[in-house]
């Protein structure tokens, strides 16, 4: 089935999600539209919408220039298998002693690797992104260094590798939200793949706002991979669920973005404990004093 998209950038996320709700009232309208910041420091956003019929090249003309945006970019796509794409093109990912597969690659998990299965399907957090592999290897090097998570939690958990990476080395239970009530079901069924029922449970929420989140406070440990925005205006709640001498681990940051996380967190009470930069992805590991 030939599909369309129709991409345009603005300057503020205001007028971003105006935009995406305007667009959500097209003829034709669109399957999907989906409203994401530009992580290039520049401030702007994204807007893509994507069309199972042509769409009306004149009625977006007229909404970018309402809503201040760019004029839009329409492409025709070609009909593809996305998910037999992935699998054929995402190799298994080695973090530390953490192996992330598909089950595609099942029979090249190594011998004494801690796997996490993850389908190409749940692109979101797969472990080939410089974020997740960060915080994987950041998890590592904490166990190695002799830390032991008693109390762990995964905030903006996405496909919940990072939970099932510590739910796979320490014996407790681990916690994990995210906004995305698709998410949360993404994560439970990853959970249940990885034999990890029981151990890793998975709730809905925007940051730490849950019953069971604020319950379980505070955590010796909190992954948190998610954007510099959100990241910031997490410090103070970070700082309240974060017990003393416990750790943060913080990712889904350009590496120029770094300095001004390390700032918000220093500002609530954390110093920088390590810093692994991946390509152009920061990962930063705090700990509250």
């Amino acid at each position: 089935m030939t599909t369309f998209s129709a991409l345009t950038t603005l300057p503020g996320e205001d007028q971003a999600r105006a935009l995406a709700e305007a667009l959500e009232d097209l003829e034709p309208e669109p399957s999907g539209v989906g409203v994401f910041e530009i992580e290039d420091g520049s401030g702007r956003w994204e807007v893509g919408a994507y069309f199972t019929e042509t769409p009306d090249d004149t009625a977006l003309a007229l909404l970018a220039a309402v809503h201040d945006a760019q004029p839009f970019a329409i492409s025709e796509l070609p009909d593809i298998d996305w998910v037999a794409k992935v699998r054929r093109e995402l190799s298994p990912v080695e973090a530390g002693r953490f192996f992330v597969y598909g089950s595609h690659d099942a029979d090249k998990v190594p011998e004494g690797a801690v796997s996490l299965l993850i389908e190409a399907a749940m692109a979101f957090g797969t472990g080939h992104h410089g974020t997740t592999q960060g915080c994987l290897r950041a998890l590592d090097r904490l166990d190695t260094e002799g830390f032991v998570g008693q109390n762990v939690a995964d905030i903006g958990c996405g496909t919940a590798v990072l939970a099932m990476a510590a739910a796979r080395i320490w014996p407790n239970p681990v916690l994990a939200g995210d906004i995305d009530a698709v998410a949360v079901e993404v994560a439970e069924a990853n959970v249940q793949a990885n034999d990890l029922v029981g151990r890793v449970r998975c709730v809905e929420a925007a940051g730490f706002d849950h019953p069971d989140l604020h319950a379980a406070a505070p955590f010796d440990l909190v992954f948190a991979n998610i954007l510099k925005g959100p990241l910031i205006e997490l410090a103070p709640d970070m700082a309240a669920h974060v017990a003393p001498g416990g750790y943060a681990v913080l990712s889904g940051l350009l590496v120029e973005q770094a300095e001004a996380v390390i700032a918000a967190y220093e500002a609530q009470g954390f110093t920088l404990a390590a810093r692994e930069d991946i390509g152009e992805w920061a990962t930063l590991v705090l700990r509250r004093g």
